[in-house]
């Protein structure tokens, strides 16, 4: 009963994995491009993402910095932090649904990108500000979310791109956007490198 309810695990992400390999490839490319264009002409990417999805960020900016599987120098990639330390003096920062947007106004730069992590989280009124916050600083968005995208495709400009996984299960989406992070980062490395590397 314990290992059919576990295999089920493994069986619900690899059906998953099919639907969407052929949907998602797309917007993964036009990602891959859109942060090469980005890089390429000196700007950097900032990546966001509230509770779990902040560790994708975080993921997404080491493989850029560091490494995904092939040597190359660094990447400019900084992932945003959810919460700011209290100035000194004890003076009231921003409200906690303007920390990224804080953080984005201060450090965006036309021309850079914006990865946003929005999970199950169409409505969170954090990650909305911050979008906004990168389309008022000449900046396009890469948008990851799962689940029913609520008002998500009304806030996205021309030039973003949207990568939605229609699963309703926080696993199942994280999983696919990491997935997603992987096929990512394999494109900027090809474009930045050539194909003689693993595939």
């Amino acid at each position: 009963m314990l290992e059919a309810r576990i295999q089920h695990h493994f069986f619900e992400t690899a059906d998953l994995l099919n639907q969407v390999a052929e949907a998602l490839s797309r917007p993964i490319s036009e990602a891959a491009q859109a942060a090469v264009g980005c890089l390429t002409a000196g700007g950097k990417l900032l990546a966001c993402g509230q509770g779990a999805d902040a560790d994708l960020a975080q993921w997404l900016c080491a493989a850029l910095m560091l490494r995904f599987e092939r040597e190359r120098p660094s990447l400019a990639a900084v992932a945003l932090g959810p919460a700011l330390a209290r100035p000194l003096g004890g003076q009231a920062g921003p409200a906690p649904e303007l920390l990224l947007a804080t953080q984005i106004s201060a450090l965006g730069q036309p021309g850079d990108l914006l990865v946003v992590f929005a999970g199950l989280l169409s409505t969170d009124p954090a990650l909305h500000a911050a979008v906004q916050a990168a389309h008022d600083k000449d900046m396009s968005v890469l948008l990851l979310t799962g689940g029913d995208p609520g008002p998500w495709p009304d806030r996205l400009a021309e030039t973003d791109v949207w990568i939605p996984v229609a699963s309703p299960r926080a696993p199942r989406v994280r999983e696919l956007h990491l997935m997603a992070l992987h096929a990512l980062c394999d494109a900027i490395d090809i474009q930045l490198l050539g194909e003689d590397g693993p595939a």
